[in-house]
């Protein structure tokens, strides 16, 4: 199956009928969060394809439109604190940044922390029902020291950290982290996960 996931960067043309024509292996889409609602709606609901976004620290709490308010993309799965199983798939999520203001959707690291440890007990059904802890870790924020930066507001969530290294996630999608030249590292291999940097949007094939 291959995956899009976009993050941060509205691109209009994604979701034209040449794009949608070129996504039609797609077969999951991931919102990683500083993406307007309706933008992620549209994209999904065109491809005709679930959806699972977490929110990033620009989101707004409700967003208003001419065809009304939304509080998330409608059809969408809010993965915040939560692992889902999905034709197969195993995804758990992690919205929002490093706390630097008073702002929606920011934490501190030890709440980050308190975000992760939520997760734990399901991720240990996981395993027992599955055989596995998770295929897919969707976040805003990165983890520390992979594809942040050092100012307070992108630096990563060492809490993140702990979670690819003791579930071994097969990919962890992350956005929050502006990509402005080519030579700009998105893709990082952590021991079992390799950690992507979705800015924009990327589509995957899914090895699982």
């Amino acid at each position: 199956m291959n995956v899009l996931s976009v993050s941060d960067k509205v691109i209009p043309s994604l979701s034209s009928p040449e794009s949608i024509a070129s996504f039609q292996d797609v077969g999951l889409m991931l919102g990683c969060g500083d993406l307007p609602y309706y933008y992620q709606e549209e994209i999904a609901k065109k491809l005709r394809v679930p959806l699972y976004f977490v929110r990033g620290n620009h989101d707004a709490i409700t967003e208003y439109g001419v065809d009304g308010e939304r509080k998330a993309p409608r059809n969408g799965l809010d993965l915040h604190r939560k692992t889902v199983y999905q034709n197969g798939i195993i995804l758990a999520g992690i919205e929002g940044c490093n706390r630097y203001n008073h702002g929606d959707f920011q934490y501190t690291q030890a709440e980050m922390w308190e975000h992760v440890f939520a997760l734990v007990p399901k991720l240990l059904l996981n395993k027992a029902q599955y055989g596995r802890y998770l295929d897919i870790l969707v976040t805003h924020a990165a983890p520390l020291g992979i594809h942040d930066k050092p100012d307070w507001t992108h630096v990563g969530i060492k809490a993140f950290n702990w979670l690819i290294k003791t579930f071994k996630p097969k990919y962890h999608f992350h956005g929050h982290n502006h990509v402005y030249t080519d030579d700009t590292i998105t893709e990082t291999q952590v021991g079992n996960t390799l950690v992507i940097n979705t800015y924009g949007y990327k589509v995957r094939d899914l090895e699982i």
